[in-house]
């Protein structure tokens, strides 16, 4: 035999599939929606409020009457999910964060301004935890140096309930404290508001990648850190245990958090439970690429898409993230 020889190809070739844009569309096995997109927002204790994050560009802390324009425009593009974090007005934070139950509070307000503009057009999730809230930072009352878990169950079912009150669809805990599941399941349906549905940030992980978010929402620790109620990035086994656990406290949906690092953990869950399953793109992995696009490191349309297709091929259903308006405005996904 000739070193030159070339042996020639058999029957199949994967490539045929390849060849043009209409065939790798019409038989792409990945597609990311419009309306699997969540959109997250961080809101201001005013009517009027348009504050740049430095962190995060391309967004900002918004006031209500500016949040209710911006949905808006973004129900326009087909973004019909939000995600709520509130910043309480100035001095308001205690040691237990007892402004976050308040009924006139940030969120509740805001609440009441997208659901008396867009009805049941928009899906309005709040997120749940006391960590912007606390004079501490931290995710539930603080008791000799730890968070104590159970004495901060209540607090939290309390902010839940206020959320629905006020008309959220669907309230979201983050705070990663035992029970909290069970404990806001029962707050809701006591106050007959059993149709409000609780998508558990049932796997978050504590995280490097949370830094942006911190100053967007200034909720971070005080002192020490989150790693006793958060979990450990090393572990993955962990993961199924807390997501099986809160599927069966009364969990409507899950989410693990974050997404990039952990598609691997998205997969596991994914492969244990049926539950609608929400993968969170955290401003970590936001704010590294908007770095990397403005200094010309990268592709940044194509990077987006890359990363979201990522979350859904590894078995989530939702993704929220802060790159839904842009990607959808400019057509790249």
């Amino acid at each position: 035999m000739s070193d030159n020889h070339v042996t020639t190809p058999g029957r199949i070739r994967p490539r045929r599939l390849r060849a043009t844009q209409a065939l790798r569309d019409l038989v792409a096995e990945t597609h990311v929606r419009a309306e699997q997109l969540i959109m997250p927002h961080f809101v201001l204790p005013t009517q009027q409020g348009d504050e740049p994050i430095p962190s995060m560009p391309g967004l900002a802390r918004l006031g209500v009457d500016n949040l209710v324009r911006t949905v808006e425009s973004d129900l326009s593009l087909g973004i019909r999910s939000v995600l709520l974090f509130g910043t309480p007005e100035e001095g308001r934070k205690d040691a237990s964060g007892s402004c976050a139950s308040d009924p006139n509070g940030t969120v509740s307000r805001a609440i009441r301004a997208l659901k008396g503009r867009f009805g049941r057009d928009l899906i309005v999730i709040t997120d749940v935890c006391l960590c912007a809230y606390t004079d501490h930072g931290h995710c539930g009352i603080v008791e000799g140096g730890r968070v104590d878990n159970d004495r901060s169950l209540g607090l939290l079912a309390a902010m839940a309930t206020a959320h629905a009150d006020a008309g959220a669809d669907i309230v979201a805990p983050s705070d990663m404290m035992d029970g909290r599941v069970a404990a806001i399941r029962d707050a809701l349906d006591a106050r007959g508001q059993s149709d409000v549905a609780i998508l558990s940030y049932a796997v978050k992980y504590a995280s490097a990648y949370y830094g942006p978010f911190r100053d967007a929402a200034d909720s971070a620790p005080q002192h020490g850190d989150r790693r006793g109620y958060q979990m450990d990035p090393r572990n993955a086994n962990e993961a199924i245990r807390e997501a099986r656990l809160d599927e069966s406290e009364g969990a409507d949906m899950l989410m693990v958090k974050p997404a990039l690092a952990y598609l691997d953990v998205i997969r596991r869950v994914r492969e244990t439970s049926t539950l609608p399953l929400a993968a969170y793109n955290v401003s970590g992995e936001y704010s590294a690429v908007k770095a990397a696009a403005e200094r010309g490191w990268l592709d940044e349309a194509g990077i987006v898409r890359e990363n979201l297709q990522a979350m859904v091929r590894a078995g989530a259903d939702l993704v929220i993230t802060y790159h839904a308006r842009e990607a959808l405005q400019r057509r790249w996904l």
